[in-house]
């Protein structure tokens, strides 16, 4: 499973909260949900030089992908080519919204207050 580093109000990561919410390859962690998900972040960022570059420019460095293998990757695009990427779609079983527009649009934060993550706040 992949973890995926992510918050409510980062702009680049409301897509990858929408396309990958639901999918069991993933295991999505908000660090504005629950203090020990930033706390682990942080040790992580503090620690493993995926970061070095990123934090030199003020950047938070989300979203963030820890692979299964223990890779660092920030980039949604790339981490969807390694998997060879298709989109999950749930059983009938699964009591799921299937329309993603519906699925993301009630957790989708108002981007207008100038949200984002890094410190110059031109983006993450």
């Amino acid at each position: 499973m992949i973890k995926v580093y992510v918050m409510a109000t980062c702009p680049d990561c409301t897509q990858v909260k929408a396309e990958a919410a639901n999918d069991p390859r993933f295991e999505l962690i908000d660090l504005g949900e629950h203090v020990r998900h930033l706390k682990a972040f942080l040790a992580l960022r503090d620690t493993h030089p995926a970061f070095d570059k990123l934090k030199a420019r003020g950047n938070m460095g989300l979203p963030c992908f820890v692979m299964e293998d223990g890779s660092i990757d920030f980039s949604w695009q790339r981490v969807k080519q390694r998997m060879e990427w298709t989109a999950w779609t749930p059983t009938k079983e699964a009591s799921i919204p299937t329309d993603k527009t519906q699925a993301a649009s009630s957790e989708t934060p108002d981007m207008s207050t100038g949200a984002s993550c890094s410190l110059d706040g031109k983006g993450c």
